[in-house]
């Protein structure tokens, strides 16, 4: 495969890569095992990078796609236009050619974890690649984008409050423990939508934010306990060397 790797200014740990003609962020070392993380409905935002250089932190080499190529926005009505129209196939195959990659690259394993929108593409991703043996969806399921993920590793986290009937809510956390009986399933009380998101961007505020979608404000405690599961899960179904020590 082609790689062409271009620095990225600033203090970012990421690296801007192409993978197949597909852009997307890279860091970490190489040949640790891999995470693919996948972007919420926003875009690839400075939010998602900073939740891709904790994992490289943890000792992984992460890959985050660019599912939008480039485009990305602050407004929520067209966030929703920009993943109605989404290809979700494609997105699902272009995950699948980072999972390649990473391997190729020296990573022994790879999984693959996902927020919003990216939480749904992580399960369709989970299914269709050989090489992505875990897969971590954050508040955010389609049941029509996966099949048989017997054999596969999952861990899935949501809040009590996500309203997101059908696709991010408790209800939907109950749909796939049944789904998927082998799964790890988690509901965090007191937090919504989004709540792995400890700045309130593409708002200015989180009190703008939960007036505008009616997410709770930040809980450091829920998503620290997110992540201690998440490096937990990582750490067994990928042997990374580092501890989960948040």
């Amino acid at each position: 495969m082609r790689l062409v790797v271009l620095l990225i200014s600033g203090c970012s740990a990421l690296v801007r890569v192409n993978f197949n003609e597909i852009p997307g962020l890279a860091g970490g070392e190489v040949g640790k095992p891999g995470v693919i993380v996948i972007q919420e409905w926003w875009g690839l935002t400075p939010q998602v990078e900073a939740h891709a250089e904790k994992i490289a932190a943890m000792g992984y080499r992460v890959l985050v796609p660019d599912i939008y190529k480039g485009a990305s926005t602050v407004e929520a009505e067209e966030a929703h236009h920009m993943m109605a129209n989404l290809d979700f196939p494609n997105a699902i195959r272009e995950i699948a050619q980072g999972a390649a990659w990473l391997k190729e690259e020296g990573s022994p394993t790879v999984g693959v974890v996902g927020f919003c929108m990216g939480g749904a593409l992580t399960l369709g991703a989970l299914a269709a690649s050989p090489d992505i043996v875990a897969g971590a969806p954050f508040y955010g399921v389609n049941f029509d984008l996966f099949g048989d993920l017997a054999g596969k590793a999952i861990q899935a986290h949501f809040g009590a409050l996500d309203a997101f009937e059908g696709f991010a809510d408790p209800g939907t956390a109950a749909k796939l423990q049944r789904t998927c009986p082998h799964a790890e399933v988690y509901v965090y009380d007191g937090v919504g939508h989004a709540f792995m998101n400890d700045t309130p961007s593409p708002f200015k505020t989180f009190e703008a934010r939960e007036a505008k979608m009616g997410f709770p404000p930040f809980d450091r405690a829920q998503a620290d306990l997110a992540w201690s599961r998440l490096f937990e899960f990582f750490n067994t179904h990928l042997s990374a060397s580092s501890p989960p020590d948040l």
